[in-house]
């Protein structure tokens, strides 16, 4: 049980890490309100629009980019943090950890045996059913 706490664990921190460095960019093109395309990653096409000179009820295409940055310093020291916050860190991963103890496994001193045969059902010659 223990193990698989440390693998579900460092699986989400893995994911944290990737989740909060990584960066994109959403590019939209517009032609009057109407949403033409939408692009992450790359470039949106545009409408063709421009290059006609037409133009829908008095607006022209526009294009619109939303920048999200991820986080670049991943650095934090250990030491950074002051002397009491160290030990309080220290001893409360400690005590968690050892919260998920493996239990020893249990004996079971019939599992070597097969169950007795059904010769007949007792509920069924009785006519004794649980309702």
């Amino acid at each position: 049980m223990k193990k698989v706490f440390q693998k579900s664990g460092s699986l989400l921190m893995a994911l944290l890490v990737l989740f909060s460095t990584i960066s994109f960019t959403v590019d939209k093109h517009f032609c009057g309100s109407v949403l033409v395309d939408l692009a992450i990653f790359s470039e949106a096409e545009d409408c063709g629009m421009e290059h006609s000179g037409e133009m829908m009820d008095g607006h022209g295409c526009k294009d619109q980019t939303i920048h999200v940055e991820g986080q670049e310093d991943l650095k934090i020291s250990f030491n950074d943090l002051d002397h009491p916050k160290q030990v309080f860190l220290a001893s409360f991963t400690y005590s968690y950890v050892e919260l998920f103890q493996e239990l020893p496994k249990a004996l079971i001193p019939f599992s070597d045996y097969s169950p007795p045969l059904l010769v007949y059902d007792i509920q069924l010659r009785d006519q004794t059913f649980l309702i």
